[in-house]
């Protein structure tokens, strides 16, 4: 297994995988797009779980469109031994398998968040996921990138963070937001949060034996 840099991962509906890769830092996104062209994030990735998922069903391409939009490093193994590996090692075949389910569940909850909460609380869900998924406070982000992974307009953003800011959950600026009060932006996500975190928990400790810890903070 070799290192590769994750900034530059990124696959189109159908590309053909010649590796998977296992971020150990940086975010990813799994993002659906409609054949008109509009497109939304489906899921986000980190240091936990891999892409492309279709290569644990041996599935030689992806069937989402996958970007990297935070950038950082990754382990890389061709697409190959992936397989190779999932045939012969029950244990290998178990994780990703359970890491599957738990990404399906985070999918499951952001339709529901999308379907009942408004553009503030998305916010405060998908900057807490994000905030899972980096080490220290700090998220590199712009408000054109948000609006595209949240599926609304830019000026929505904008008032967005204005409200988490004007509560000091946050602190945005330019091309970057700083998480200065995480319990409180927890407490006004409300039910948008906490619910796939606690399933991953319970989905990994089985297997290893010990507490499993989605966050890097």
């Amino acid at each position: 297994m070799g290192r590769a840099a994750a900034r530059h991962l990124a696959w189109q509906v159908r590309e053909a995988d010649e590796h998977v890769y296992f971020l150990t830092d940086g975010i990813g996104s799994v993002l659906l797009t409609s054949p008109e062209g509009h497109n939304a994030e489906a899921g986000v990735f980190g240091h936990v779980g891999y892409i492309p998922s279709s290569a644990v069903s041996g599935i030689e391409y992806n069937i989402y469109d996958i970007s990297v939009q935070i950038a950082g490093a990754a382990f890389r193994l061709p697409y190959e031994r992936f397989r190779q590996l999932m045939e012969t090692s029950r244990e290998l075949s178990k994780v990703m398998i359970r890491a599957i389910e738990a990404f399906s569940i985070q999918l499951g909850y952001t339709a529901l968040s999308n379907a009942v909460h408004d553009t503030n609380v998305l916010l405060a869900r998908w900057l807490l996921m994000c905030h899972d998924r980096v080490s220290g406070d700090e998220i590199p982000l712009t408000h054109d990138f948000i609006a595209m992974m949240l599926a609304v307009r830019r000026p929505s953003v904008t008032t967005a963070l204005h409200v988490l800011e004007g509560n000091r959950f946050i602190y945005a600026e330019r091309g970057r937001i700083t998480m200065r009060d995480r319990p409180a932006l927890e407490d006004f996500a409300s039910d948008a949060h906490g619910r796939p975190e606690p399933e991953w928990r319970r989905l990994m400790t089985d297997l290893a034996g010990k507490d499993f810890d989605l966050t890097r903070n």
